[in-house]
């Protein structure tokens, strides 16, 4: 069973043009992971084709903004289209209380569950499993509270087709620490808000650039590489993959519907 992964939004926290802010959906057979989930991400969902009421988990990395203002929009119109089954939301645990405050000031009760899981603890843990699948959270470098996530599927008894494995790293200053968790993976996201001309304003405000991400999947000795988080002072975002490749040749560029299978 293969993965499948649209890009809904792939741009830093500056709004630029049709650059929209992050959330990815990562689709196994009927299991639909919202990662992420930017200003109008409910939008863009649409116009990829991903119906809403089919996303059953959402993980939000942290807590800057890019990363979840679209999460009680999205929230709010899946109560108003009828939804009844649970929705679990994985992040960290500050963001029960943001959401569930503005639901309760606009009186909205749910037709549906709400589940907060916090992403709390050390290293690598897991946050989800289920006979073939596991997603674990690792934690990166940002300033704050800050998650990568990792999914792996399940070794099958008899071997057989290999188990596929994908890894989002959002925003996070460069860090080998990661490297024990996205060992190996078949597809990297690695955030690359810059170029290495930027490298020490990247460093700065605890991002990476698009060489440093090609190193960390050239060491993790990834399958490929997927770039993002572009900084919005970039218009032409061919040379990120110019610059990563130089280093790590399976690199290609995210853009907003944008789906490969893993």
């Amino acid at each position: 069973m293969s993965f499948s992964l649209t890009v809904i939004g792939c741009g830093s926290a500056t709004p630029v043009g049709h650059r929209l802010s992050s959330a990815f959906v990562l689709r196994r057979n009927r299991q639909f992971f919202l990662i992420d989930c930017g200003e109008g991400a409910q939008m863009y969902l649409k116009d990829n084709h991903i119906h809403m009421q089919r996303i059953q988990q959402v993980l939000i990395s942290h807590l800057h903004g890019d990363h979840y203002f679209g999460l009680v929009g999205l929230i709010s119109s899946m109560h108003l289209f009828g939804r009844t089954y649970p929705l679990t939301v994985y992040a960290p645990p500050e963001l029960d209380h943001i959401v569930r405050h503005q639901l309760e000031v606009g009186r909205t009760e749910l037709s549906y569950p709400l589940r907060f899981v916090p992403l709390e603890g050390e290293g690598c843990f897991r946050i989800f499993e289920d006979k073939s699948l596991e997603v674990f959270a690792f934690p990166l470098q940002h300033g704050l509270p800050a998650f990568g996530f990792l999914f792996r599927e399940k070794g099958r008894v008899g071997g057989g087709t290999p188990p596929k494995s994908f890894a989002y790293c959002s925003d996070t200053a460069y860090t080998e620490s990661i490297l024990p968790y996205i060992q190996g993976v078949d597809l990297l996201y690695h955030e690359s808000t810059f170029l290495e001309s930027e490298r020490k304003l990247a460093e700065e405000r605890l991002h990476t650039t698009a060489r440093q991400a090609a190193m960390l999947a050239c060491k993790a000795e990834a399958g490929r590489l997927l770039l993002g988080h572009y900084s919005a002072r970039y218009a032409d975002i061919q040379a990120f993959e110019a610059e990563a490749g130089e280093l790590f040749p399976e690199v290609e560029l995210a853009r907003e519907g944008l789906q490969l299978t893993i």
